[in-house]
């Protein structure tokens, strides 16, 4: 198995992409670590993984508190004897679709000051107990509205950015250490897109002003790419798998396009 006797922790991972990534990494012999604001959800994918086979130990928490977060890496830590991998899958409902004119400074600045916030609490978390082990992958997540001109998109397209940037940098902060870092940047996941899900709490403002259903909407948008159809949760969980494994080995400070060729690099 490619993630054998890993550590892994998945924060946001009672999501539709950190559920989908740590049932790929418990399938693939990691020990999982799920994190969370939503008990039920974690629950339900240690469940999964437990039914499965795998080993998984879900803890609510709140991934915007830095020292909540690190008393959680802490214990991991001690019980695993390391940490070997992590990834930030945390999602939080944010204005997308409307334009500069109309954006307000605030819903401008929330999803950068969020998703900024938690890769680096995160990030900073899981780096201290990688290095003490001289290896680590952290695994980061963007949108391709990180290279979008817009228009609507402001806020996502600088927290986008953002992210992609921090990941460059921790790179080259932490390449000495031994641990790699890289961005997995999916488009629109139509599974992702379940009710009570927050991908469908941002879509849903702009499906509504096109007149057209979510499901409509995200299947207008497989026009716009080269495969002429868009990521699948799999996909992407599977690509977090070689990502965090051995065959990734040399891959670090880059971006993952998983883009169907929406955007093209």
């Amino acid at each position: 198995m490619l993630l054998d006797d890993k550590c892994a922790v998945i924060y946001g991972a009672g999501g539709a992409i950190g559920g989908a990534v740590a049932r790929a990494f418990a399938r693939e012999g990691a020990k999982v670590f799920l994190a969370g604001r939503t008990p039920s959800r974690l629950e339900a994918v240690a469940a999964d993984i437990v039914a499965a086979g795998g080993l998984a130990e879900a803890t609510a928490l709140n991934a915007l508190d830095a020292p909540a977060v690190e008393r959680h890496a802490d214990g991991v830590a001690r019980k695993a004897d390391g940490i070997d991998i992590a990834l930030n899958a945390i999602g939080v409902a944010h204005v997308q679709g409307t334009p500069f004119a109309d954006l307000s400074l605030e819903d401008y600045e929330f999803p950068i000051a969020t998703y900024t916030r938690t890769n680096f609490i995160t990030a900073k978390a899981v780096a201290r107990h990688m290095a003490k082990k001289g290896s680590g992958v952290i695994l980061t997540l963007s949108t391709p509205g990180a290279r979008l001109p817009g228009p609507g998109y402001m806020g996502n397209c600088v927290a986008s950015a953002s992210i992609e940037a921090m990941s460059r940098h921790l790179a080259g902060e932490l390449g000495a250490q031994g641990i790699r870092v890289v961005c997995i940047r999916p488009h629109a996941i139509p599974e992702a897109a379940a009710a009570g899900s927050h991908t469908r709490a941002v879509f849903k403002p702009m499906a509504d002003r096109a007149g057209v259903s979510i499901e409509q909407m995200l299947a207008g948008a497989t026009g716009d790419t080269l495969l002429k159809r868009l990521p699948t949760l799999d996909e992407v969980a599977n690509t977090a798998v070689f990502l965090a494994s051995g065959y990734a080995g040399a891959i670090t400070g880059t971006v993952a396009n998983l883009s169907c060729g929406f955007l093209v690099d």
